[in-house]
């Protein structure tokens, strides 16, 4: 494709693309914070590991901290731009100024995509992964070497952020190996070599980080209390132990009638899970109530593992988790970052001064049309050549949230956070068709 625009508009494109989609992030007048920043962010100074807390994202937050971790937001907006100006280029978009900026405008206005790329989480990593490994996959004969290898390291970094990521790229790569042999030419095995070497590299970096903060080779810990906790939800732990106690082996026993009904209430309010001593006390006995109870009440796991997932599909609202009472996370700040607190303090956020109500009466609908709207894409993809790129791209998003609901719904029981981080994909999809039609 010509090179239509000049490197110096390029840059100032790509600068102005940015400073849109960090919108939210410098009205605020701080980076926005969610329950979890706080765990992240403390892996670098506690220097040990914590359940589903990666120590790789958690070196990239601290790193930002001098500057009031706004170097953080930054990149992670840059970031999108680049994703987003390879995949309009590779389908033959982006010779002009225009089709970038108001790509990222619309998807700004309409979109959880600012609140995600300006806020200190890992949520951003998902949808740029999954939009990178297609580029990977599909499209690595439109990219230049340089571009192929960057790539592959920000998949892997992206995979190193969130356990949750890293299996849904894995997902991802399975399923372009199972195209790959029905059809070599739709998916070259110089191309599966690629995502593998992208999730290989993002395996080490992820162990690698964790030495680097916790001094021990070690995966990032997790796993069976979120299961648990989406399970004592579901009733099937309740069940489980109106069947096993009395046994002085469960040290649930004498608490069963006190165990809460929802998931989060178990895991963060100040009740049993914290008397029992929280993951590290009850570690050993939710493995064995997980596994015990998939093996006693199969019907049931699948049962309400699906009907997790279908509600994961449709948990898309923006801003979860993103409130003024974030306790945690303000008490790790005062401890190792103090001079972040007059900045974070006169932010908006932590003025209760955000009203999601109003964001989502707009994010919502447009998510949910978007969704809907992807089997249309991938049907047009098909019916014709000229728009056969879009349909593969409407493919892969189609299969990356379906990857993701399974993936986050029965493991952690449905979140807004999980869906939004990747529905974003749904109306980016959507956006190119005029500008398909135009090319």
């Amino acid at each position: 494709m010509p090179r239509i625009m000049s490197i110096p508009a390029r840059i100032g494109v790509a600068l102005a693309a940015t400073f849109i989609l960090l919108a939210p992030a410098l009205w605020n007048g701080f980076p926005l914070l969610q329950y979890d920043t706080g765990g992240y962010l403390a892996r670098w100074f506690e220097g040990y590991l914590v359940p589903s807390r990666s120590g790789a994202y958690g070196l990239f937050v601290a790193m930002g901290w001098p500057l009031n971790f706004w170097p953080v937001v930054a990149l992670q907006a840059a970031a999108t731009v680049w994703i987003v100006s390879l995949v309009l280029r590779a389908l033959g978009i982006n010779g002009r100024p225009w089709p970038l900026l108001v790509t990222i405008a619309v998807l700004t206005l309409t979109t959880t995509l600012p609140w995600i790329a300006g806020i200190l989480l890992t949520d951003i990593f998902a949808g740029l992964a999954v939009l990178a490994l297609h580029l990977l996959t599909l499209h690595a004969d439109r990219l230049s070497g340089r571009e192929r290898v960057a790539l592959v390291v920000f998949i892997a970094f992206a995979a190193a952020t969130h356990s949750a990521t890293f299996l849904l790229l894995l997902a991802l790569v399975l399923a372009a190996l199972v195209a790959s042999l029905i059809n070599r030419s739709l998916v070259p095995r110089a191309a599966i070599v690629r995502a593998a070497l992208s999730l290989t590299l993002g395996a080490v970096m992820l162990v690698s980080a964790n030495f680097v903060v916790a001094k021990q080779i070690a995966w990032t810990p997790g796993g069976y209390a979120i299961v648990f906790a989406r399970m004592l939800q579901d009733g099937i732990v309740a069940r489980y132990l109106e069947k096993h106690c009395p046994d002085p082996a469960l040290k649930l026993c004498p608490y069963r009638n006190e165990l809460p009904p929802d998931a989060d209430t178990f895991l963060w309010g100040e009740g049993v899970f914290d008397k029992l001593g929280r993951f590290a006390g009850l570690d050993d006995e939710m493995r064995t109530i997980v596994l015990g109870s998939v093996i006693e009440y199969p019907s049931a796991q699948i049962r309400t593992a699906l009907a997790a997932a279908l509600g994961q599909i449709v948990a898309v609202r923006t801003g979860e988790g993103v409130r003024s009472d974030l306790w945690h996370t303000y008490t790790i700040m005062e401890h190792f970052t103090p001079s972040v607190l007059p900045a974070m303090r006169a932010a908006h956020q932590q003025h209760d001064e955000l009203n999601f109500e109003t964001i989502n009466a707009v994010h919502l609908p447009v998510a949910l049309a978007a969704m809907a709207l992807l089997p249309v894409l991938i049907w047009l993809g098909w019916k014709r050549n000229d728009f056969s790129d879009l349909g593969f791209l409407a493919a892969t998003v189609t299969l990356a949230i379906l990857a993701n609901a399974f993936i986050c719904g029965p493991l952690s029981n449905p979140h807004d956070r999980y869906g939004a981080r990747l529905v974003w994909l749904a109306p980016f999809a959507v956006l190119l068709v005029p500008w398909s039609r135009r090319k």
